[in-house]
């Protein structure tokens, strides 16, 4: 199943946002499935910080986590390759996506692999894995079951922890029936999950490999922790004889004793639930004297321009994220459009300060503007991304890039691909004029003449007088003001009250 997923590895493609927006925003069926969604989202998160007091507590102490696992980025990293090599997990460096499918698609064909089971991993979703494996004669079945209903529709994921939550349940009814063998028209919710739970259930007893992500990479341990609700993480990284984990080198963090604070603040942000149903942590393959678990474990770590983030003391604020998606679930622009509007893996605020850095500014650079800067993504982040002032920094990078020192090259990829000459002519003009007060004085009387004498249909009116009316009025006279204030026809100047 191509579709979009089998776009070229890191390629940008399609209309962008702007395109895409109105399409969205005329069809009610998706606003409705959008709006129940997050209203329940944003009440049942609500209800897991009523004390204000340990919001706060709880969301600097994540905050501070991340920063200190961001500051030690390269040493940590390290010594997570040597302590995850220590437990017999092979680590395997990737600088592209395309160097992460190649090293995932060897691993398995070294392994004689035919079929995978995956785990919901964005990562994945990044690389286009799916679709570079079919190419290659691989079947990976996503074992998640809003992964596994949007794979069924062939489409890609608008949410980043709920990937079908555009659909309602009488769209998953119908692409059930036309998709599942003898499956019949129910809308069931429970029948529904035991249909794919039917089907999945035989995948993972019989994948060569499993194919997961990682949520956090506790680099003290050598330890991957991975979180989840249905099991089916457990099961595609304890069935299968191979195990491959894909995720993104900011996903580490220092100690074991980080991990329970972010997990706190994870399962409450993104669900509103008070603890997640599986946490599952690998350190290692199985042990001679243990009964089940795969034989090998790999794990991918991949950079993919996230080396060119962290080199922006600002920007580097990005790889905090922790995949909530807390703040789109509460974005005004998101909630009404919708992921697939983004046209992009990481859609919502957080997609918008993401994506423009690791695709380029110039696939990407609409994303910052899709935004209202109304700060209530800022206000939801567990771990304090300051994603409002980001915005406003790409925007700014678009049309005027910051250089590195050293190479005299854009700090953010493609910076500056969205400066118009013609805008900067017209700035240009504007700072000429407003900084002379004899030009400038000039210039106004000039426009003034000018513009009495420009008919409402010419080409530089058209598009100001369809949308308003030049006002019309007659010159008032001091009779006029006068007789309108009920005094006599007649009146000295100095008569008139001021």
């Amino acid at each position: 199943m191509l579709s979009e997923k089998g776009a070229p590895d890191g390629e940008h493609h399609g209309p962008r946002f702007a395109e895409r927006a109105p399409d969205a925003l005329n069809n009610p069926q998706l606003r409705r499935n959008f709006r129940r969604a997050m209203d329940g989202l944003m009440a049942k998160r609500a209800a897991q910080f009523p004390d204000p007091a340990y919001w706060a507590e709880l969301r600097a102490r994540g905050a501070a986590v991340k920063a200190r696992a961001l500051a030690k980025l390269p040493e940590l990293l390290e010594r997570l390759e040597a302590n995850l090599t220590a437990n017999g997990v092979q680590v395997h460096w990737a600088e592209t996506t395309e160097e992460a499918n190649a090293i995932v698609l060897g691993i398995l064909q070294q392994a004689g692999a035919r079929t995978v089971i995956k785990g919901k991993s964005m990562v994945s979703e990044e690389m286009h894995l799916n679709a570079h494996l079919e190419r290659h004669g691989i079947e990976a079945v996503e074992s998640d079951l809003g992964e596994y209903i949007i794979q069924l529709a062939g489409e890609t994921p608008s949410h980043i922890v709920m990937p079908c939550i555009h659909k309602n349940k009488a769209e998953i009814s119908d692409l059930f029936a036309e998709k599942i063998p003898d499956q019949p028209h129910t809308d069931d919710v429970d029948e529904l999950t035991a249909a794919a739970r039917r089907v999945l259930r035989e995948r993972f007893a019989n994948a060569d490999a499993g194919i997961s992500g990682v949520n956090f990479a506790v680099a003290e341990t050598g330890t991957l922790v991975l979180i989840e609700n249905e099991g089916n993480g457990r099961l595609s990284t304890t069935l299968p004889p191979l195990h491959i984990a894909v995720t993104g080198i900011e996903k580490v963090v220092e100690f074991l004793d980080d991990v329970p604070p972010l997990l706190a603040l994870l399962t409450r942000s993104a669900t509103g639930q008070p603890i997640t149903t599986y946490v599952n942590m690998i350190s290692g393959p199985r042990k001679t004297w243990e009964k089940d678990g795969p034989t090998a474990v790999h794990l991918v770590l991949l950079d993919a321009g996230r080396s060119r983030v962290y080199q922006d003391v600002e920007l580097a604020d990005t790889l905090r994220c922790i995949r909530c998606a807390a703040c789109m679930n509460h974005c005004p622009v998101y909630t009404r459009v919708g992921g697939h509007t983004y046209n992009a893996i990481y859609p919502g605020p957080i997609g918008k300060i993401l994506t423009p850095q690791l695709q380029g500014l110039d696939a990407a650079g609409d994303q910052p503007h899709a935004s209202t800067l109304c700060n209530a993504c800022a206000e939801v982040c567990p771990v304090k991304i300051p994603i409002p002032d980001l915005l406003v920094r790409l925007r700014r990078e678009a049309v005027r890039p910051t250089e590195t020192p050293a190479t005299h090259l854009p700090v953010v990829k493609d910076g500056g691909a969205e400066r118009s000459w013609k805008e900067s002519l017209v700035w240009a003009g504007w700072r000429l004029v407003y900084t002379r007060p004899l030009l400038y004085r000039m210039v106004t009387r000039a426009l003034a003449w000018g513009g009495n004498w420009v008919p409402a249909s010419a080409p530089l009116m058209r598009d100001w007088t369809k949308a308003r009316a030049r006002p019309r009025f007659k010159p008032r006279t001091l009779h006029d003001l006068a007789r309108e204030r009920g005094y006599p026809n007649r009146l000295e100047l100095d008569e008139v009250p001021k």
